[in-house]
This record gives structure tokens, C-alpha cells and sequence, in this order.
């Protein structure tokens, strides 16, 4: 999920924005945003890391990064305010480690491998500080694009809502894949799937808050195709596009959250540029409201305040994080005049400490 905001509380917080680092981005990025009013202060510095800390997760104190590269790595880190105290780095067992999430109990640390399709879960000690991998999970399954869809490709990690399961998107098996995970040991064997069309590409998938219905992203179509939690499976429900009616130019489904008030979805074009928006009923179903510009190129991820009165949108390619301010009765954003330069900002969290 593209926010972590455990224990999060009061108007001020620190929000941190993991980046692809070269060309001007120095490694992870930290401003002081304020719910009241949807400000956002000039980005400073956090830590210089040289390694792509692209995808960030939080719990309470610490912060955990995920190294995009071959070498493949996480590293752990302490916050003070808007500052980060490197406290260890660890192997991922794998490569090209693009998205990681902290489980319910705070205990476990688990990774997607995207290049090579591997999925790990870390021990977290109580210090914070990382252990090596202790569960190890090779994934399987190629689908219909040849370049895109070769070998698998694990793309997102996410706990489900009770803690007894973890779902991982799969972009080159075109499978959302389940495994059942055990909070003591964290050993994760696999329970479940869901199946996605072939050439749709799953990326990144979100819960509604009531646990019975899953989202999951496309990036290769821009779909966002709906399902109903029956764990371990999910059984698909339908599907409904990302773009307006007549679009015709490039398409890369990105980022979707679930709004807490379990009302609204939201989901990021790449291509398109713009943030989708959708009404959930009560009967898990999606239905298109529209969608905004995003305020800058290639909205890789975007994160909704634990207030749930502002999405911040991070565009990578025009290294822009901005502020939109959420219609709490219609679900419409409003782009505010809040907005920071951060260079290749790649995702975005939210800690209750502040600078």
C-alpha cells in the first residue's frame, strides 16, 4: 500500500519520499506537512542514499527502504523529526526489490522482488534493525507479453487486514498470488490466488476497508479489476477502466488506495497522467467519477493523509509531489497551491514525528 501511517495523530507530520536516485535525487526526502490546511514545506534532505531507496514503509520509529537494484537490498533506519539514522542494511534474496510492507504486529518486514520474482519476509527486532530473510518464496508463471511478461515479476506486498495472509501482484504471471503467513515464525506458504486476463499486468492492489473486496491495479491495460476477498482465493467481480471514453494514448495503471471511509478509490495513469477516480458501492463495484490531472508527469504513487482530507500525488518524472484536497461528500480533488519539488520522487509515507 502506497501509505503507512501507524500511530500517526495531530495536524503535523513528517511526510518522507523515497526516490530513484542520479540526475539530481541525493535518496530520501522528508517535508513537514500540515492537515489543516494541506501545506507542504520546502523538501529537505532526510539521508543521502545512493542506491535507489524507491519504495518506503514505516512503523512507529522506524522507517525501511527498498533498494531498487540488482544487488538487492533493505535498509532500516530511525526518525528523528524529518532526519534518518541508517541502523542496517540486509539482503533481500532477490533482485530489483520494488515495494515491502511491515505486518500487523509490527514483526515482520516483507519484500517484493521484481526482477526476479521473489518474495521474502525479514524479521524486525525491537531495536528496529533488520534480519537476514526468513522465509524465501520463488514465484512462477509467464503470460501473453513477451517482453513485459517473460518470467514473474513481483510487484507489491500486502498483509491482509486480519494478518493471516499475504497477497502479492504478480505483473509477468498475470496472478494476484496468496500465501498464508504465520506472525510467529514468519514462514509464508502458498494458500490461494486470483486470476487476472492475460496481458493485464497486475501491479499494486488495495483492500476496502470493511475486508471484502480487493482492488488491483493493471499496468499494462489500466484496468482496475474488482474482486471479492474469500480467503484464500479471489473470486473475480468485474472490471473497470482507469481512462476516459476515446483515450488512445500510452496507458500504465500505477497506484491505488482505498479512502477510509470506504466511499472512494483512487488510482494513478502514467501515461495519461492523471488520478482516476471511482465510487465503491455497497456491492463491491466500482463506478467512474472522473479523472484530474495529477499536476505533473508520471504519477508513480500517491499517498491519502491519515486525516483523509488530502492525496498527495509524487510524479516522478517532473519531480513534483502535490497536494489535492479530497471532497469528503463527492470524493473530488481540487488541486490546492501546495506543492514541492522533489527530484524522481517515487513514493510517499507519513510519520507522526515532525521537523
Amino acid at each position: 500500500m502506497a501509505l503507512t501511517s501507524l500511530g500517526v495523530q495531530g495536524a503535523d507530520m513528517t511526510v518522507f519520499a523515497g526516490t530513484y536516485t542520479g540526475n539530481g535525487a541525493w535518496g530520501i526526502y522528508s517535508s513537514r506537512f500540515d492537515s489543516r490546511n494541506g501545506s507542504l514545506s520546502p523538501a529537505e534532505i532526510a539521508i543521502e542514499e545512493r542506491t535507489n531507496p524507491s519504495f518506503l514503509a514505516i512503523h512507529g520509529n522506524y522507517l525501511y527502504a527498498a533498494n531498487e537494484n540488482d544487488m538487492g537490498t533493505v535498509t532500516a533506519f530511525s526518525i528523528d523529526g524529518g532526519r534518518l539514522t541508517r541502523l542496517n542494511v540486509v539482503k533481500s534474496d532477490g533482485s530489483g526489490p520494488c515495494h515491502i510492507a511491515v505486518d500487523r504486529t509490527g514483526k515482520w518486514l516483507f519484500v517484493a522482488n521484481y526482477q526476479s520474482g521473489t518474495v521474502t519476509s525479514l524479521q524486525i527486532h525491537q531495536d528496529g534493525t533488520l534480519a537476514e530473510p526468513v522465509s524465501f518464496v520463488q514465484q512462477s508463471g509467464s503470460s501473453k507479453d513477451r517482453e513485459r511478461q517473460s518470467g514473474p515479476h513481483a510487484h507489491q506486498v500486502v498483509p491482509s487486514p486480519d494478518n493471516k495472509y499475504l497477497l502479492v501482484p504478480d505483473l509477468g504471471a498475470d496472478q494476484v498470488f496468496v500465501y498464508r503467513f504465520d506472525a510467529q515464525t514468519g514462514n509464508l506458504t502458498r494458500a490461494g490466488s486470483g486470476a487476472l486476463p492475460p496481458g493485464a499486468g497486475p501491479r499494486h492492489l488495495a483492500f476496502s476497508p470493511d475486508a471484502k473486496y480487493v482492488y488491483v491495479v493493471a499496468e499494462l491495460t489500466a484496468m482496475i479489476y474488482e474482486f471479492r476477498w474469500n480467503a484464500p482465493n479471489l473470486e473475480a467481480l468485474g472490471s473497470v477502466s482507469m481512462l476516459p471514453a476515446g483515450y488512445t494514448g500510452p496507458k500504465s495503471g500505477s497506484e491505488i488506495e482505498v479512502h477510509p471511509n470506504g466511499k472512494f478509490v483512487y488510482a494513478s495513469n502514467r501515461g495519461h497522467d492523471s488520478i482516476a477516480i471511482f465510487r465503491l458501492g455497497a456491492d463491491g463495484k466500482l463506478q467512474a467519477a472522473g479523472e484530474i490531472p495529477s499536476g505533473g508527469k508520471t504519477p508513480r504513487n500517491f499517498a491519502i493523509d491519515p486525516s483523509g482530507k488530502y492525496l498527495l500525488v509524487a510524479n516522478q518524472d517532473s519531480g513534483t509531489v502535490v497536494v489535492f484536497r479530497i471532497d469528503p461528500d463527492t470524493g473530488s480533488l481540487t488541486q490546492t497551491v501546495n506543492h514541492r519539488d522533489i527530484p524522481f520522487a517515487v513514493s510517499l509515507v507519513f510519520s507522526n514525528q515532525y521537523k
